[in-house]
Order: C-alpha cells, then structure tokens, then sequence
C-alpha cells in the first residue's frame, strides 16, 4: 500500500560539453507530459529505498554513479491529501541510456534550462533546480 510519499529522481549525467538531465514522458493514459523519474513510497519503504525501486522500475538503472537522498523537501495538494515529495540526486554514466516501463513512451536528455521548461509541475522543476546548484558548488 503507498503512502501520501512520494520521490522523484533527479536523474542526471556529465555529456561530453555540459550536465543532463533525464526527463520523461508519461504515456498518454498516465497524463502524457513531462517529468522525472519517481513515484509513491511503499508503506515499509524509507524515501531512498522508494527512490531506488522506482529508479529501475522506470528507467532500468541499477547501478547509478552515484546516488544522493536530499534534503529537500516538498509538497502538494492532490486534492484528497497534502502529498510530501523527497528528491534524490542520481548520477548515471555517460554513456547510459534508460529502458523506459509502461508508464512512459519518450525520454530525453536535457541542459538544465531546457529540463526545467519541459517539466508539468513546480516541484519537479525545483528539485531539478536544486540538484544543479548543488553540482555547480561541488564541481
């Protein structure tokens, strides 16, 4: 059973001129637009075990770089609850490319900028957002 927990993945990789970002597109019958990788947490599940099953549910990556729960934090109002969203950084390698679940038909790789204008809703762009500025402090 889920929980009103979600998390999404900031899904990113080092291309040969620049970072991408992975974002998805969701199948039409899901709402077709786009957004990160991630999902609800499981009743039994912390927020980066969620974060690691919905990585391969989605995208089929097992073994990321790196992988980094956040600690940002967020929320919305679905309408029937107030939903906390947890990020986590994950680092693919260069050269990865994901295998994409029913729940998506397209993926690309993005510029910051460009990520961030074809995401739907606030939080993801934010945690995008979030998850860059981190990496131009650490870099």
């Amino acid at each position: 059973m889920r929980r009103a927990e979600e998390v999404l993945l900031v899904v990113h990789r080092q291309a040969a001129s620049d970072r991408e970002y992975l974002v998805l597109m969701r199948a039409p019958d899901r709402g077709g637009y786009w957004h990160l990788a991630g999902g609800g947490a499981e009743d039994d599940e912390t927020p980066a075990e969620a974060g690691r099953r919905e990585l391969v549910e989605e995208t089929g990556l097992r073994e990321p770089v790196h992988f980094e729960p956040l600690p940002l934090v967020l929320g919305y109002d679905d309408g029937d609850a107030w939903i906390t969203v947890h990020f986590c950084a994950v680092e693919a390698s260069p050269d990865w490319e994901p295998t994409l679940d029913e729940e998506h038909v397209e993926y690309r790789w993005c510029a910051e900028d460009e990520a961030a204008g074809l995401l739907e809703y606030p939080e993801p762009r934010e945690g995008l957002r979030a998850v860059a500025r981190q990496l131009e402090v650490e870099a």
